[in-house]
Parts: structure tokens; C-alpha cells; sequence
């Protein structure tokens, strides 16, 4: 390779490293603004499947995403959207069957999620977890 083609190759390769810093700081800089709009919260964007359903039943899941949709599914049963919001930093609220669901969040983590569900006089206690990926529902009996 000649001297000037050897020049070319190295600017060539600075250009693209150069490009490629920028690009991966502005992808950080993109993902630091998402967790700012999401209010850094581990509640958003995440599927949390419930740990504590007595039923039998597997793979009850939420999904708070973050543009106000909630995706709710299981195993056994079709998925729902709803819209949901954050009422406080410490209360959510959702819509099902044209009624308000009203929870207070007891605890979030990135590896727990528990909402105290305010229906009516009686409160009930949900638990969840990240879902492990892969993840397919067994067959159920029909």
C-alpha cells in the first residue's frame, strides 16, 4: 500500500470511530432523556408478570408503557390496553370495563413491583416480577 493510500485508509477509520462515538453519545444521551421523561422509574416499559395468583392460573402480566398504555395479558385469558396513569409518585390508576382501578404502589424495585389495589372497602395486594425471557405459557387444559 502506498503512503497515500495508507493516509486515506487511517482518516477513513478516524472518521467512522468518530462517527461511531458520536452516535453511541447520542444514543446515551437519548436513553438519559427517556429515563427523564419516565421519571427514571423501573415501573415503565418493563413486563411484570404477578407472583402471588393463588387461581392456578399462569402468566398474569402488566406492561406500564410509558406513552400512557397499559398491556394487560395472561396465559389464559386475551390481552387488554387500557390507559393508565401516575396519579402520585406513590399511586397509579388504570381503566378496565369502564371503571377506574386505583392502586397504591407498596413497594418498587427492578426485580419487585407490589400495588395495593383500592376496590371498593377492600384493598388487595398484588405481587410481581420481571418475566424471564424466553418465557411461553404451558397449554392449558380446555
Amino acid at each position: 500500500m502506498d503512503t497515500k493510500a495508507a493516509i486515506l485508509a487511517l482518516i477513513t477509520a478516524c472518521g467512522f470511530a468518530a462517527g461511531g462515538a458520536a452516535f453511541a453519545q447520542g444514543s446515551a444521551e437519548a436513553d438519559v432523556e427517556g429515563e427523564e421523561r419516565a421519571g427514571g422509574t423501573p415501573l415503565l416499559n418493563k413486563v411484570w408478570v404477578r407472583q402471588d395468583d393463588d387461581s392456578g392460573l399462569p402468566g398474569i402480566m402488566h406492561v406500564f408503557l410509558e406513552d400512557g398504555t397499559l398491556v394487560s395479558d395472561s396465559c389464559w385469558e386475551t390481552y387488554r390496553l387500557s390507559r393508565w396513569q401516575q396519579v402520585s409518585k406513590s399511586e397509579i390508576s388504570w381503566e378496565e370495563d369502564g371503571m377506574t382501578i386505583e392502586a397504591d404502589i407498596a413497594a418498587l424495585s427492578e426485580t419487585e413491583l407490589v400495588l395495593n389495589l383500592k376496590l371498593g372497602a377492600q384493598v388487595l395486594e398484588q405481587r410481581f416480577a420481571p418475566a424471564d425471557v424466553p418465557y411461553v405459557c404451558p397449554d392449558m387444559v380446555k
